[in-house]
């Protein structure tokens, strides 16, 4: 490529997977790279454009092909179909993208990558660009999957405790879920391991987490990538800093209407129980029933998220309005955080969520499904002591009862007052690393500072 000019500022290409879980922290640390001075282009799949109702003006952004440029994953047979066509075509439309912008003089400086495309650090190194690996799990969890690639990690597993360095001590049922369904299926362990294969040759590593949180990992990891970083939590600045008065959302919302915080409006602090199992959840129909009859039960008001494809599994006689209950197929999940009549949050523990109510001070129930959500219900509960776990019977279900039990404990007995006070030492603490001075604002400014030594 030409000689880049002195004037200009440095250009950053951020490419995340295409589903909300990745793109909007990604995002959100993109735009505080933007309020230091760099250009951002994001940069997503054609078939997912579609799905962004909005992106600041200020952000450009361009399009590459997962092979499936209408419906995206949709149209594929499976996910592992989806990924074999995407790691095809998309380096080389990527790569394709990179010349186009070069041609007009529009310089990339460097790739920011979800680590989930490993192939995209290979393809900023064919063009001598900078890459930095964004990492949208924790440290913990990543530091599991990096043992596996180092063949440190047997799976299946055979110890009933595993031990690795600077993590707490796990057991099977706190190990991500992939390593329980991997005689089953084999492939999304080996996708999500597959994340590290070229990290060492990353120019930076970066991670959406605070140091705060978990020092002793966050000490080994530098260890061992000289080059790593926390700069989180990447939520927007007005539920955590409030430094930029317009930043009030992720931007990239498929999702417009909102009904309930009107409703919580009228609630006494701390009185709500609110329900969210994010965008991928699917619990049977027994789940369901259980979660329903438990929160008609329960004497506690409840705001409880329900997906419009998962409403049909709801029991008939379950009111989605009631006199105690509200039940509504989206929501602002940060605005209902922030509410003061949520009195506890009962979650699947997916990173994003876990980051939401650590950052807004509110204690958790946890009732994870997959992939991550065991590992971070065994760090939320066990190691910051920020909730419970809710215990499940021999088919896997949440009865009614361990609800009713769960939220009483949360919000009306000394421990669940000991674990809000717990939260809110997080918050203070999340707070404190994305402030000035604080560890992830200095790690921010320093990746920052290295992009404009390119200018000069």
């Amino acid at each position: 490529m030409e000689k880049k000019s002195v004037a200009r500022k440095p250009h950053c290409l951020v490419i995340a997977f295409p589903s909300q879980s990745h793109i909007n922290p990604m995002l959100q640390f993109s735009k505080l790279l933007e309020h230091h001075g760099v250009k951002i282009t994001l940069v997503t799949t054609r078939s997912y454009y579609h799905n962004l109702q909005k992106v600041p003006p200020s952000i450009a952004v361009e399009t590459i092909s997962d092979g499936f440029d209408k419906g995206g994953i949709s149209e594929a047979e499976s996910f592992k179909a989806y990924t074999d066509t995407f790691w095809q075509v998309g380096p080389q439309t990527f790569a394709e993208l990179i010349e186009k912008l070069g041609k007009i003089g529009d310089y990339v400086d460097c790739v920011i990558y979800d680590t989930f495309f490993p192939w995209a650090l290979d393809v900023a190194k064919r063009f001598g660009i900078v890459g930095a690996a964004y990492l949208t799990q924790n440290m913990t969890v990543s530091s599991i999957y990096y043992h596996v690639l180092l063949g440190k990690l047997q799976v299946p597993l055979k110890e009933n405790e595993i031990s690795l360095p600077a993590l707490p001590k796990l057991q099977p049922e706190d190990m991500p879920s992939f390593f329980s369904t991997y005689d089953e299926d084999s492939f999304f362990l080996d996708f999500v391991v597959d994340q590290f294969s070229n990290i060492d040759k990353a120019d930076w590593i970066l991670c959406n987490t605070f140091y705060e949180l978990d020092e002793e990992v966050a000490n080994w990891t530098i260890g061992i990538w000289p080059n790593f970083r926390n700069i989180g939590p990447n939520i927007p600045s007005m539920f955590l800093d409030k430094q930029y008065e317009d930043d009030q959302d992720y931007s990239v919302t498929q999702f417009k209407s909102e009904e309930c915080i009107q409703w919580l409006d009228d609630k006494l602090e701390g009185s709500v129980v609110y329900l969210s199992f994010g965008s991928l959840a699917m619990f049977n129909e027994e789940q369901m029933k259980e979660l329903a009859y438990g929160l008609k039960e329960c004497s506690s008001y409840f705001l409880w998220v329900v997906r419009a494809s998962e409403e049909i599994k709801l029991p008939k006689d379950f009111k989605k309005e009631s006199d105690k209950g509200l039940v509504v197929t989206w929501c602002s999940q940060l605005r209902v955080l922030a509410h003061k009549a949520i009195g506890c949050f009962v979650t699947h523990c997916g990173w994003n969520s876990t980051l939401e109510t650590l950052c807004l001070g509110v204690p958790i129930i946890a009732i994870p499904w997959w992939s991550d959500q065991s590992t971070n219900a065994k760090l939320m509960t066990d190691v910051w002591k920020i909730g419970i776990r809710a215990p499940i019977d021999e088919n896997k279900v949440v009865q009614r009862q361990t609800i009713k039990y769960c939220i009483r404990k949360m919000l009306d007995s000394e421990e669940g007052k000991m674990m809000k006070s717990n939260s809110i030492r997080l918050k203070t603490l999340a707070l404190r690393a994305v402030s000035k001075g604080g560890s992830s604002y200095k790690n921010i400014i320093e990746f920052t500072n290295n992009l404009f030594s390119f200018q000069v």
